[in-house]
Order: C-alpha cells, then sequence, then structure tokens
C-alpha cells in the first residue's frame, strides 16, 4: 500500500543559513537510504527578510564540502505550513516559540525542537550568519547528526 509522503519543514530566523542546511541534509540522507520519495522536504524562515534569495553562500560551500547540494530559495513560514507538513523543525526556542504562537493549537505537536534530535537531545542550534566558516562547519556537523536521527524516527 502506497502511503502518502510526511511533510517535514525545517524552519529558521531568514531560511538562509540553519534551515537551508537541514532541509539539503535531510533529503541528501532520505535519498541515500533510497527514502526520498517518502518526504515532501522544504524549509523557511520566521521572517521573509531574504525571500526569494538562495542559501548564503557559506552554507552552500560547506554543503558542497560534504556533498550535500545547498539548493533551496529562502522563503517565509505561511499559515498553510502547519497543515501540509507532519512535522516542523524548530532551529532555536526561539523560533520553537514564535511557531506555537501562529499554529493552531490542535497542529501544535507537529512543532518540535530540530536539538531533540541531537545527541545528546537539547539545545539551540546556534545561528553561524555573524560567524565565519568554522561556524557553519559546526552547525552542518550538529545537523547531520539531528537529521540522521529524525529520519530514524520518521522513517
Amino acid at each position: 500500500m502506497q502511503r502518502d509522503p510526511l511533510g517535514v519543514l525545517f524552519v529558521c530566523s531568514g531560511n538562509i543559513c540553519r534551515s537551508p542546511l537541514g532541509e539539503a541534509i535531510f533529503r541528501h540522507q532520505a535519498r541515500d537510504a533510497g527514502l526520498e520519495d517518502r518526504f515532501v522536504i522544504d524549509s523557511a524562515g520566521t521572517h521573509g527578510w531574504h525571500e526569494g534569495e538562495l542559501a548564503d553562500p557559506r552554507a552552500r560551500r560547506v554543503g558542497e564540502k560534504h556533498g550535500v547540494e545547498v539548493t533551496s530559495r529562502a522563503r517565509p513560514v505561511v499559515a498553510g505550513d502547519f497543515e501540509t507538513f507532519d512535522v516542523i523543525l524548530a532551529m532555536d526556542r526561539g523560533h520553537l516559540r514564535e511557531l506555537r504562537g501562529r499554529c493552531p493549537a490542535p497542529l501544535r505537536e507537529r512543532i518540535r525542537l530540530m536539538r531533540e534530535f541531537d545527541d545528546p537531545p537539547g539545545g539551540d542550534v546556534p545561528d553561524p550568519y555573524y560567524d565565519g566558516e568554522d561556524a557553519f562547519e559546526h552547525v552542518f556537523d550538529m545537523l547531520e547528526t539531528c537529521c540522521r536521527r529524525l529520519l530514524v524516527e520518521i522513517r
């Protein structure tokens, strides 16, 4: 029996650093596992500051270094995302609060903190925007672990 694809949305502030990396890493891991067709994978920002832009060049370079293509374009979270996506992953507690505040009460259980899937779980994915390439590398490593554990949980 064919199942409907599970919607997975990664969310950060402007959708140019953390969430596009999460989207790209998860897509890459799902593809490697032969499961890409089981998911609808996207990313968005709590704000539309960078709408239509490609991910930060540092995020794209770090992804490329690891064989992960980061191709998404920034967009803001819209009301329909809460219905469309089954799992919504906030990169930090600020995003978590904002998303829960905007989400209809019956759907709030869909929103989770990305680092719930870290080892050990907990905390925020730090924003690398104001730092150098090393910060993006650190975030990539963190997201790679989280995405791997997320894939295991929801597959």
